[in-house]
C-alpha cells in the first residue's frame, strides 16, 4: 500500500494544547498526537485547527518535530502532514522545507489569505512550492477564510503539471465546484473534504477522505464513517451523516477552533486555552455544545 492511500480515511486538522503561559503544552501534545493515530486518524500539525495563525515559525518548527517523532515512536507508520502555508511564498517553502527535513510526509498549503492573488498567480505560488520540495503538497481550499477561491481549471492544470501536488482539502462548500475538480483532476489525485458536514457528499461524488475537526474528539467515529463510505455501505453512512449531524453543526458555532476546544475540555481530553484573538465561546453556546455532547453520550 502506498503511503498515500493513509489519506483516504480521516486527518485530524489537531488542536495545540497550551498551558497557562500559552506556551505549547508538549506533554499533552504528544499523549493527543497518540490518541488520534491509536483511533486511526493521520495527525495533521499546524493547521488553521491548531492555531497556526498564532504561533511564530519557531513554534511551528517545534509542533511539526513532535509530531514526527510520536509517530515514529507509534509503530503505524502514519502519514503527517504539515500545515506550511502562508501568504508569502518565501514563508511558505521555508516552512515546508523544514516539514521535509524533519520527516513529514506531506504538507498542506493554503490558498494565500488577503493578498488574494489572481488564478495564474496561485499556479505561480503553488508550483514554486512543488519546485522547492520532493514530498507531497495538498492544497487547501478555505475561501471563507483566505477571501480567494482556487478555481477547479487551476486546480487540474496544477495537479498535471506538478508530480507531487497530490490532492487537495477543498472547504468551500460548494458541490458544483467539488463535482468539476473530480471531473478534471486525473483520477489518483486525493479530493479531501474540509467541512465534517460536506464529507458525506464529497465522498459521495468521489472524494476519499475528510481532514476533520470533529476527529480531534471522536477519531474512532470519524474514521468509522469515512471508512463505510470508502466500503461502499451508503445507507450504514448515511445513518451516521444523520447521527453526526448536529456535532458537526456545533462545532461552528463560533470560529473554528474554539467551540471544539471547548468540547475537548468537557470530554477531558485537553483544556479549552485559546491564543487571542481566539477566544471561548459565549456562555450560551457553550451550553449548545454540551447539550449536542450530551445527547450522543460523550459526557
Amino acid at each position: 500500500m502506498s503511503k498515500l492511500d493513509k489519506l483516504k480515511n480521516v486527518i485530524t486538522a489537531m488542536i495545540t494544547p497550551f498551558h497557562e503561559d500559552l506556551s505549547i503544552d508538549e506533554d499533552k501534545y504528544r499523549e493527543f498526537i497518540r490518541f488520534q493515530i491509536e483511533n486511526g486518524c493521520q495527525p495533521l500539525t499546524m493547521g488553521t485547527t491548531g492555531e497556526s495563525a498564532t504561533l511564530s515559525h519557531e513554534e511551528h518548527h517545534y509542533a511539526i518535530d513532535i509530531t514526527v517523532d510520536e509517530a515514529k515512536k507509534s509503530g503505524k507508520d502514519p502519514f503527517v502532514l504539515a500545515g506550511t502555508g502562508s501568504n508569502s511564498t518565501k514563508e511558505a517553502i521555508s516552512l515546508s522545507q523544514y516539514a521535509e527535513k524533519a520527516g513529514a510526509d506531506g504538507c498542506l498549503i493554503v490558498v494565500p489569505y488577503y493578498n488574494k492573488p489572481v488564478q495564474h498567480s496561485l499556479i505561480d505560488h503553488y508550483s514554486a512550492i512543488a519546485d522547492a520540495v520532493s514530498f507531497p503538497i495538498i492544497i487547501y481550499n478555505v475561501p471563507s477564510r483566505t477571501v480567494r477561491n482556487i478555481d477547479p481549471d487551476t486546480v487540474a492544470t496544477l495537479a498535471n503539471k506538478k508530480d507531487n501536488i497530490v490532492g487537495i482539502k477543498e472547504a468551500s462548500g460548494n458541490l458544483d465546484q467539488i463535482t468539476q475538480i473530480i471531473k478534471k483532476t486525473p483520477d489518483d489525485f486525493i479530493v479531501l473534504s474540509g467541512d465534517d458536514s460536506m464529507t458525506y457528499h464529497l465522498m459521495a461524488l468521489g472524494g476519499v477522505g475528510v481532514i476533520s475537526v470533529a476527529s480531534n474528539i471522536v477519531p474512532a467515529k470519524i474514521f468509522e464513517f469515512t471508512k463505510t463510505m470508502n466500503a461502499g455501505d451508503w445507507d450504514k453512512a448515511r445513518q451516521m451523516q444523520l447521527e453526526l449531524y448536529e456535532l458537526f453543526n456545533v462545532l461552528f458555532i463560533e470560529t473554528n477552533p474554539g467551540p471544539v476546544k471547548y468540547a475537548a475540555e468537557l470530554m477531558g481530553i485537553m483544556n479549552k486555552r485559546l491564543r487571542l484573538p481566539m477566544t471561548p465561546p459565549l456562555e450560551q453556546n457553550q451550553t449548545k455544545i454540551k447539550t449536542v455532547l450530551e445527547s450522543l453520550k460523550l459526557l
